[in-house]
């Protein structure tokens, strides 16, 4: 995604995770809008939302709601749905949803579709799992063709969407981790979001067949940073959080036999000798954000106090972001 402003990509994200241990959901929703608010204050360029159904830990199974909310409150950074599960709805309804949100953010809404691997999730919503890159093939199409604005026909059922979204072309990423979804995204995407280099550089070749230049891949950074003059003493605080957000993903992804960003760890010394997660002092952050070229923050991790999400992001705009202009 391109860069605006500072060299270093400044990306929010939530999933909304509360387990039981943690901050409840109904404050963990107020607080993420008003984050965002302050992000987008401070030049942040995306705010990322995700989508899960049906977990345990009330991971967000609705991002375009939580979009909107943010979409009032900010005015520059963009709004990336990433991922959205794409086969669990009726295509017709989120053409219809992100346009609104497209004319409610100023054209500011990002897509990236995925085709999900958590099997619960497809029984859920009755669908197939079989049936997914059909399905995301078939919605991609859905969602270009219906924000034209023109009537047309889909399956038997006639179809017209408007308000059209602000923007001309609103760009629809793909998610994955298969060279399948690579070389799909080449063909049908404007982007491609994987963890795996190997990957992109399938999706890469696949765009320049189909006449397209990609950008190189980005280096890859921690999934969590957090800034702190007192690395140890934040270390014990968020500990059981990051324990169980990474749990509950590699969970996910090995039930789905998928390689992901996240990996089951059993101890407290693995997770923190992995690099997954960086606690770091203004500083060191500083450096790894020169180094990486971005940095990723995830202020509600794993239902953690809003508190402590708010010391990082304050020493963030004090400390780190004056020295990253």
């Amino acid at each position: 995604m391109e860069r605006i402003g500072s060299s270093v990509l400044l990306n929010l994200r939530f999933d909304m995770r509360a387990p039981a241990f943690g901050t409840p959901a109904s404050r963990l929703y107020p607080e993420a809008v008003r984050i965002a608010e302050f992000c987008d204050r401070h030049g942040f360029h995306t705010i990322s939302l995700s989508e899960h159904h049906g977990a345990d830990d009330g991971y967000n199974p609705a991002p375009m709601v939580l979009a909107s909310a943010i979409a009032a409150r900010t005015t520059s950074a963009r709004i990336v749905l990433g991922a959205l599960i794409l086969p669990l709805h009726d295509p017709v309804r989120v053409a219809e949803d992100i346009a609104v949100l497209d004319n409610l953010s100023g054209g500011r809404i990002v897509l990236v579709v995925a085709g999900g691997y958590v099997a619960s999730e497809y029984r859920m919503f009755g669908r197939d799992i079989a049936e997914r890159p059909r399905l995301v093939e078939d919605g991609i199409a859905l969602l270009r063709r219906a924000w034209t604005g023109e009537p047309f026909d889909h399956g038997g059922r006639p179809v017209r969407v408007l308000p059209r979204p602000v923007q001309e072309h609103l760009p629809i990423l793909l998610g994955g981790s298969s060279r399948a979804a690579a070389r799909r995204a080449g063909r049908i995407a404007d982007g491609f979001v994987t963890h795996l280099d190997d990957l992109y550089q399938v999706y890469a070749g696949e765009a320049r067949r189909h006449g397209r230049n990609p950008p190189p891949n980005g280096r890859p950074g921690p999934n969590f940073v957090h800034v702190t003059h007192d690395p140890d003493r934040a270390w014990r605080q968020l500990l059981p959080h990051a324990l169980h957000e990474t749990n509950a993903y590699g969970a996910w992804q090995e039930d789905a036999g998928v390689t992901g960003s996240y990996r089951s760890l059993p101890t407290a010394e693995v997770l923190r000798a992995s690099g997954d997660y960086a606690i770091v002092t203004p500083e060191e952050c500083v450096a790894l954000a020169r180094r990486n070229g971005r940095l990723d923050l995830h202020p509600l991790m794993g239902g953690m106090d809003p508190a402590l999400g708010w010391e990082s992001l304050e020493l963030l705009a004090a400390e780190v972001l004056p020295r990253l202009g």
